[in-house]
């Protein structure tokens, strides 16, 4: 880089060795500063095509067959999904029972049985 030339006051006079210290300092901070966002910016593009990149190679989630049996004679009332949950409201012979697959696996987990309570 060639060195600016030294700059003048309103005068036309050159200004005094203190004044055009601060003003090449100035000059270089502001380098520094441009230097600094230009690189920052280059990152944000670089993060950004890298992202886009490495999602384009990512598969879709294999297929997954499960099959639940159910007791003789029940019927499925009604399915949800919920909190990664997989829920299925099943009437076996009157009773009433909620059963949950977890949403990617679906493997069971967990079985909510309400029966009639009985009088003493």
């Amino acid at each position: 880089m060639s060195t600016p030339e030294p700059l003048k006051d309103p005068d036309g006079k050159p200004l005094d060795p203190a004044a055009q210290a601060v003003v090449d300092k100035v000059r270089r901070m502001s380098m520094l500063s441009g230097i600094a966002t230009v690189l920052g910016i280059s990152v944000v593009i670089v993060m950004i095509g890298w992202r886009l990149y490495r999602s384009a190679d990512s598969a879709p989630p294999a297929q997954v067959d499960v099959v639940a049996t159910l007791p003789k004679g029940a019927k499925v009332v009604s399915t949800a999904v919920a909190a990664g949950r997989v829920i299925v409201t099943v009437d076996v012979g009157g009773v009433v029972e909620v059963r949950s697959f977890d949403a990617e696996t679906l493997q069971p987990v967990g079985r909510l049985r309400f029966v009639e309570e009985r009088s003493p």
